[in-house]
């Protein structure tokens, strides 16, 4: 139900769960960390995550597992999810949610959690927990809001409302509106940096990240230790050569 497949540099991990919508179970989740921590291990350049099927990227957790639960599974269940997902903020290479159809619930939560997000026309996101009682428990009440302020966020998760793929790209929910087929065009989304050196990649998510939550001086002064590491590293200068001698460089992750 969860495939993870290598297509060119990249690695694709696919829900392939079509007649419950590409729905999350608990056994889902933990798969979904087992593949994310693989792909982190090979030697791909970017991890992209989508679902299969026209309808549905994921439309959140399985409900009946939900149901008749003490709280201490549910508790366990929250921090699974939040663990998993994490996942993709120390994933050493970038990460990219493919959505197609719905991202509902945990589906949302998961594509917030990548790097990056890309929709297809159809794409629907949503985080409609209030409807059922319950508020999102895998990250979405913190991620969102850094994306598209705090404003936005509480009228999504306040109301549950679905945002179609044009205004998810207007808050800045979404990075791009793509045309099917949708993993070439995130293929070739991804080339756009996959082909420059993975350590300045990662000092570049990680200084962005960590700006989200310190003060402007105390993200400076991780800019200048992360930019000093940067220049420390082989990548960096085989880059400037390559500048001074007019030639694309030749990058190899050191």
């Amino acid at each position: 139900m969860i495939d993870l497949q290598y297509d060119e540099e990249f690695a694709v991990l696919t829900l392939r769960r079509p007649e419950a919508l590409n729905a999350l179970s608990f056994a889902l989740i933990e798969r979904i960390g087992q593949c994310i921590r693989e792909a982190g291990q090979s030697n791909a350049r970017a991890l992209i995550i989508t679902g299969e099927g026209e309808k549905s990227f994921c439309a959140g957790a399985d409900i009946k597992e939900l149901q008749q639960r003490g709280l201490a599974a549910q508790r366990e269940g929250a921090e699974l999810g939040q663990s998993v997902f994490a996942l993709l903020d120390r994933l050493p290479i970038p990460s990219i949610a493919l959505v197609n159809g719905f991202a509902f619930g945990g589906g949302c939560e998961m594509a917030l959690a990548c790097t990056l997000r890309l929709a297809l026309p159809n794409a629907k996101f949503g985080l409609p927990e209030v409807k059922l009682g319950l508020i999102p428990g895998y990250g979405g009440t913190q991620r969102l809001p850094r994306l598209v302020g705090p404003g936005r966020a509480l009228e999504m998760v306040m109301t549950g409302r679905t945002v179609a793929a044009e205004e998810a790209v207007a808050i800045g929910l979404v990075n791009r509106i793509v045309q099917a087929p949708g993993i070439d065009a995130a293929k070739a989304y991804a080339r756009e940096f996959s082909g420059h050196g993975l350590r300045a990649l990662q000092f570049a998510r990680e200084a962005v990240q960590r700006a989200l939550d310190v003060p402007l001086h105390e993200g400076l002064r991780v800019e200048a230790d992360l930019s000093t590491l940067a220049y420390r590293t082989a990548d960096a200068e085989e880059g400037m050569q390559a500048f001074v001698e007019k030639r694309k460089a030749r990058f190899r992750d050191e």
